[in-house]
């Protein structure tokens, strides 16, 4: 029989995964889309990966690592796991290119303008798009479903904020995808089904270390986390939220991400 817990935190990865169909519904409304809405709740997220990472996932992670391997040696750990996930999503990132990186929108405004072989190197982005988020992924699903074992109400949290920031990324692949083919359907299936990469890592990464799991390995994939968190705030959230609207709205949101966070830690304590 599946633990509860499992299912819970499986049900929370699967949801924050397919958030990219959000995504993707959103774009087919642009008359009601509001960019510098998008662009507070990107912030938000942020500030609730930001605020989270420090605050809860690099102390647990810390706490776990000292007690295996004592003070100052687990403390060190800690740290080299932090930047050893940042090292991990930044060599990610670096393997795929910026033309077909999710992240980089910009692309997506600039292909709807041409109209030479318009179709083409639409649909090459879409499904490029598509690939990189299934990649990009993993890590998060991980990232999800770890967190949502450990503690229930950190894994509603995290999956909260990474679904917000799976947003963006559903409207990169449905865009190129539906003017390339004007095809809604087609769109909305390539897009919600790129989010499916997220409950996969997340089944995948825990087969994988159920049977070596210890203190010491949880702390550093908790370590770890906190870093692919960090970085993605700071490298795509943050970014993208003043591409779609004003520097300061995407800061009020972080402010307001770190707020709310803050909040349901001391509620929750």
């Amino acid at each position: 029989m599946i633990p509860e817990d499992f299912l819970f935190a499986f049900g929370l990865t699967l949801f924050a995964g397919l958030s990219t169909g959000i995504g993707s519904v959103m774009a087919f409304m642009s008359k009601k889309f509001n960019p510098k809405f998008l662009a507070g709740a990107l912030g938000f997220s942020a500030g609730v990966m930001i605020y989270v990472s420090f605050v809860e996932i690099f102390v647990k992670a810390k706490d776990s690592l000292i007690t295996s391997y004592g003070g100052k040696i687990g403390y060190i750990y800690t740290v080299l796991a932090f930047f050893g996930g940042i090292a991990i999503i930044a060599i990610i990132d670096r393997l795929v290119p910026s033309y077909e990186n999710p992240h980089e929108l910009k692309h997506v405004n600039k292909e709807l303008a041409k109209d030479d072989e318009k179709s083409k190197k639409l649909m090459r982005m879409g499904m490029f798009s598509a690939l990189a988020i299934g990649i990009h992924n993993f890590p998060e699903g991980l990232a999800t479903f770890m967190g949502a074992l450990q503690d229930p109400t950190l894994g509603v949290s995290i999956a909260v904020a990474v679904a917000i920031h799976n947003i963006p990324e559903g409207i990169a692949v449905s865009v190129p995808i539906y003017y390339a083919t004007r095809n809604r359907k087609k769109a909305f299936i390539y897009s919600f089904s790129s989010g499916l990469a997220e409950p996969v890592g997340a089944i995948i990464g825990y087969f994988l270390l159920i049977n070596i799991f210890s203190d010491a390995l949880f702390g550093v994939i908790f370590a770890g986390v906190a870093g692919i968190m960090v970085y993605i705030s700071l490298d795509e959230l943050l970014p993208t939220a003043e591409e779609f609207g004003e520097h300061h709205i995407g800061i009020y949101g972080l402010i307001a991400g770190m707020g709310v966070m803050a909040i349901s830690l001391l509620m929750f304590a």
